[in-house]
């Protein structure tokens, strides 16, 4: 039992799309993930995340409102938790070509799992694809990560492995057979737990922060506690009696790692599970609102009014 894990699971990636990426040096692409650009392809999608996997040669990637340049080479992965547009290249201060432009090309010639470019100089190959989750559900997560990640997920058994199926899952997106949109996903909540978990052990002791939280023996017992069981009505002394640390020391430990105190984040995190439960399925909002350990109906509405902005009928019928 761990928070991430809980996480992980409540994510629910909903689709995928991959395809292949061949360039040669000197080249520099610009690329933009979010919703707008892949409702064609996931209709429902809410939030996006972008992925790349170095499969051959290097490269180097940045943001496009930030100086800061990230180095990736075969077998790690350029993660882009947010919308940002971000520029991938042999050399990012060259004049960028949109990315989009060339794979309106290689569709145009009937490839629609492939953007090249030619330079004529090095390869650097890719498997490219972005994959769509419930913003909601995996705010903690969204929260805790940078907007550019370089992850190296190493060369081990899995790593391989996952890099195999990833050249399938660029199969499937073209042929697009009945079955493929799950199949994609779980191809997706591999490569993305994968790296996830790389990226978390390779986070220096005595960090702060969600995934900083995890690794903290007495903090994310407590985490994984709240995760595993949001329904019941935890205190803070429950969850300090289960961790073995004074009701104190618990609170100011958590709050200091994870940015807020043990019941507001549960508040949060049950709020979460009721906007997924809203976006989908049928049930009533005052079933929801009981799961979610409200004792009415008003209550509820007015808690996730202040956490979304909107009461939840409206939030329903807007997401319908």
């Amino acid at each position: 039992m761990d928070a991430l894990s809980d996480v992980l699971k409540s994510i629910h990636l909903e689709g995928a799309v991959y395809l292949n990426g061949d360039f040669t040096a000197p080249w520099c692409i610009r690329g933009e993930c979010n919703v707008p650009s892949v409702r064609d392809r996931l209709r429902d999608a809410e939030h996006v995340f972008f992925f790349h996997l170095v499969t051959e040669g290097a490269c180097r990637a940045k943001l496009d409102d930030s100086p800061e340049t990230v180095e990736a080479h075969a077998g790690d992965v350029i993660l882009i938790p947010g919308s940002d547009r971000h520029l991938l290249g042999s050399d990012v201060r060259l004049t960028p070509i949109d990315s989009e432009r060339l794979a309106a090309e290689s569709a145009a010639g009937g490839d629609h799992t492939r953007i090249r470019y030619d330079g004529g100089g090095t390869a650097t190959r890719f498997v490219c694809g972005y994959l769509a989750c419930s913003r909601s559900v995996c705010r903690p997560l969204l929260e805790a990560l940078p907007r550019l990640l370089c992850i190296d997920v190493g060369d081990t058994p899995l790593s391989t492995m996952i890099r195999e199926l990833l050249q399938a899952g660029v199969r499937e997106s073209s042929l697009e057979r009945a079955g493929a949109q799950s199949m994609l996903a779980k191809l997706s909540e591999l490569m993305f737990v994968e790296a996830i978990r790389r990226y978390v052990e390779a986070l220096p002791p005595g960090g702060k922060g969600w995934l900083s939280g995890l690794r903290d023996a007495q903090v994310g017992r407590a985490l994984a506690l709240l995760h595993h069981d949001p329904r019941r009505a935890w205190t803070v002394d429950d969850l300090a009696r289960e961790v073995a640390l004074s009701r104190s020391a618990l609170a100011e430990r958590f709050t200091a790692m994870v940015g807020e105190p043990p019941m507001q984040y549960l508040t949060r995190w049950r709020l979460a599970l009721a906007a997924q439960a809203l976006r989908s399925s049928r049930e009533t909002i005052a079933r929801v609102a009981e799961h979610s350990g409200y004792e009415s109906e008003a209550s509820f509405s007015r808690a996730f009014k202040r956490e979304f902005g909107e009461p939840p009928a409206t939030w329903r019928r807007a997401r319908a």
